[in-house]
């Protein structure tokens, strides 16, 4: 187990880390938020982009991603730590190159041609991609060395959970209410590229103060070795291909938010055309995120008494079954919809808000396979998935706005019928998916951790002894 020089200390975090790492995630997450919920309608609504090109280019995105994410990774382990640390900087160096690709991709310009449209989506898009890669890697990889306490990590885990819900909460609910006009010709509300361009303005400026306070207030403790850190990329890819506690996390990640995205995305339009209230969509986002704020307080002492894996695993059952009996239902009352959105939000919860604790647990597994600390790579691989995740979403909600018979331009009463399945039906099966990976698949429960933890610190007093 690789320590450096100096006495080996696995906690001591304030609660400036806290804060300060929650604002890191509500900074990303200002323009995450905006992204799933509004960048398809703004395809098909504004530029009038084709669905299958917009399929196409979500698949060219992740290909490209396969190859961006890795090597931002392997570039980030082998830098050495510096002044402000080895993770840190990135949140100085990369968050204004973040806020300015985010302006650009809701950007329409006057007078282009459908094909330029299409170009100018294909770079604005995968620029956004690189950026927020560039600095989501660093960041995630700071958890682990804030503090190598398990409850500590639980802790951070809580507190990034509760910045990047807070975070998303300004472009699903806020946005909703000032980003539609209204057709003086015919009554119908409709997306208003000038105000969603307006409103990333001002996310951009927000995103880069929060970024550097996050900076100023985040301390790295967690030693590295002294010696220089190796290039080995197909080495750890092919360790962690083995490592079935962080591949089956993975999966049950990407599926989280693929699950999020897609009922974000579904939701709009679903309001939008089949309930005819537009208004309520902020507060369909908010009964998604609402319940963390209710299960948080309590996480804690679950997780002490039933353990991360077996608490997250229930939470998908539960959303999987409130949205069967959503779907079973088929309610033309918006309110009733919201009551069982509230449920699946509740299910989920815990998931969302544990889910860094558990990648912590997972790049703590592949330490213990491989004797080496490659937060940078193990986090690109994640943020691969993740994005995948959004991928899948995206795609899904492609796929099934084109088996609707969607057009922009003339929806019809039978796609706006046929929406209500989709935006149901989906989600369901994917919170189901999320129980099985985490509950049958996923080992490292409540025992095989502690026995973990316990094995790591004697593991580290030895070498230190000896040293």
């Amino acid at each position: 187990m690789n320590t450096s020089a100096g006495a080996y200390s696995p906690g001591g975090i304030t609660w400036k880390d806290k804060i300060g790492y929650a604002l890191g995630d509500f900074s990303g997450l200002l323009f995450f938020g905006v992204v799933g919920a509004f960048l398809q309608m703004f395809y098909t609504d504004v530029l009038y982009l084709d669905l299958g090109k917009i399929a196409a280019l979500i698949v060219i995105a992740r290909i490209w991603d396969a190859v961006n994410d890795p090597l931002w990774g392997a570039v980030i382990d082998m830098r050495k730590p510096g002044k402000y640390g080895k993770f840190r900087p990135y949140l100085l160096w990369v968050c204004v190159p973040l806020a300015v690709s985010a302006v650009l991709m809701f950007l329409k310009i006057p007078g282009l041609t459908q094909t330029q449209y299409l170009v100018y989506a294909y770079v604005t898009y995968i620029l956004y991609g690189m950026m927020y890669t560039g600095i989501n890697i660093p960041y995630g990889s700071l958890a682990s060395v804030i503090t190598a306490d398990e409850n500590e990590r639980s802790s951070l885990s809580l507190y990034r959970s509760l910045g990047s819900g807070l975070g998303g909460l300004p472009g699903q609910v806020l946005l909703p209410l000032f980003i539609f006009s209204t057709d003086a010709l015919t009554g119908k509300k409709y997306l208003d590229s000038d105000k969603l361009g307006l409103a990333m303005l001002a996310f951009a400026v927000v995103s880069v103060a929060f970024y550097l306070v996050s900076f100023s207030m985040i301390r790295e403790r967690v030693p590295f070795p002294a010696s220089k850190p190796r290039l080995n990329v197909g080495k750890t890819v092919k360790t962690l291909l083995k490592n079935r506690p962080f591949i089956v996390l993975c999966v049950a990640s990407m599926l989280l938010i693929a699950s999020q995205i897609y009922t974000t995305n579904l939701n709009s339009y679903l309001f939008k055309d089949y309930f005819k209230k537009p208004e309520l969509i902020s507060v369909a986002t908010v009964a998604l995120y609402a319940p963390m704020a209710l299960v948080l307080p309590l996480t804690g002492k679950l997780v002490r008494r039933f353990g991360k894996k077996e608490l997250c695993g229930a939470g998908g059952l539960f959303a999987a079954a409130a949205s069967a009996v959503l779907l079973l239902i088929k309610t033309q009352n918006p309110y009733v919809f919201l009551s069982f959105s509230f449920l699946t939000g509740l299910g989920t919860s815990f998931f969302v808000l544990l889910v860094w604790a558990l990648v912590t647990d997972v790049i703590d597994y592949q330490e213990y396979l491989t004797d080496q600390r490659e937060e940078g790579i193990c986090y690109a691989f994640f943020s691969f998935m993740r994005k995948l995740g959004h991928s899948v979403s995206g795609l899904l909600g492609v796929w099934v706005l084109q088996l609707i018979g969607y057009d922009a331009k003339n929806i019809t009463a039978a796609a706006t019928q046929k929406m209500y399945g989709v935006a149901v039906l989906m989600p369901g099966l994917l919170y189901l998916g999320i129980f099985v990976f985490l509950t049958l698949l996923y080992p490292l429960g409540k025992k095989k951790l502690q026995q973990l933890h316990e094995n790591e610190y004697r593991l580290m007093r030895e070498e230190q002894a000896g040293g």
